[in-house]
């Protein structure tokens, strides 16, 4: 191996690298799933319950630029790794102003994912809800009721979730056509995506953990990096004045 190459795996953050990895597969996942989840979802009101909500798009928007913003900041988490790892920690941080900011980035970012951290376990929290709540629904569509003497999926106890201005009829599905609407084309897929989603936000949370753990390492590298600056300098100072060396010794 090259003296070149070993060097620049040496200034590899290693531990950040794979945290930022997981961000990004995560996050990739996440956005794809629940950007499906949330169509369908539009779709399945529309075309089995017969109304539309409104807060569901914005919902969806939201959670698209969570999802890049989470990626973006993924990227400069690895950046600043990479400034606080090996020989390029040295150069980067030698002058007291540039540890100074150094440290206060490692902070800032530490505060930052740790509130990211609560967001996402809130998300994953009702990402688990929502699958729990599909399968609910996969089971009653499976059911010998359903299958066997076609009875209609009534949905009339849930009727607190359904607008003020809708119909007892349209919270139930029936017939085979809706319900291989409902059942196959619209929970079936719901389903499958929202666990994949719930995947991707446990993907995002493991690279927030590691996160976390880099950051508050490459922090107390800075700042033992300035304790190494302030001894070399006081080692300097009892070398270059004539006579402490003889002194000291006695």
């Amino acid at each position: 191996m090259s003296n070149g190459c070993r060097s620049w795996m040496l200034k590899m953050p290693y531990a950040t690298l794979l945290a930022t990895l997981l961000c990004i597969i995560g996050v990739g996942v996440f956005c794809g799933c629940i950007y499906r989840v949330f169509t369908l979802c539009l779709r399945m009101f529309d075309e089995v319950f017969h109304f539309h909500l409104d807060w569901l798009e914005p919902v969806q928007l939201v959670c698209m630029i969570v999802g890049v913003a989470m990626a973006a900041l993924g990227i400069m988490i690895l950046l600043v790794g990479c400034l606080t790892t090996g020989s390029t920690r040295a150069r980067v941080f030698r002058s007291r102003p540039g540890r100074a900011r150094g440290r206060t980035s490692c902070a800032v970012f530490m505060g930052v994912a740790y509130i990211l951290q609560m967001a996402w376990m809130l998300m994953f929290g009702v990402l688990v809800i929502g699958c729990v709540m599909f399968a609910i629904f996969w089971n009653m569509c499976l059911s010998d009721r359903v299958q066997v003497l076609q009875e209609c999926i009534d949905f009339r106890q849930f009727a607190f979730v359904f607008p003020n201005n809708t119909r007892e009829e349209d919270m139930q599905v029936c017939g085979a056509g809706e319900q291989k609407l409902f059942c196959k084309d619209y929970v079936e897929n719901i389903q499958v995506n929202l666990v994949l989603s719930a995947v991707g936000c446990f993907l995002v949370l493991l690279s927030l953990v590691n996160y976390l753990m880099c950051l508050a390492a490459n922090y107390a590298h800075i700042k033992d990096q300035e304790k190494f600056v302030d001894l070399s300098e006081m080692q300097y100072l009892q070398v270059s004045e004539p006579g402490t060396l003889a002194k000291d010794r006695f």
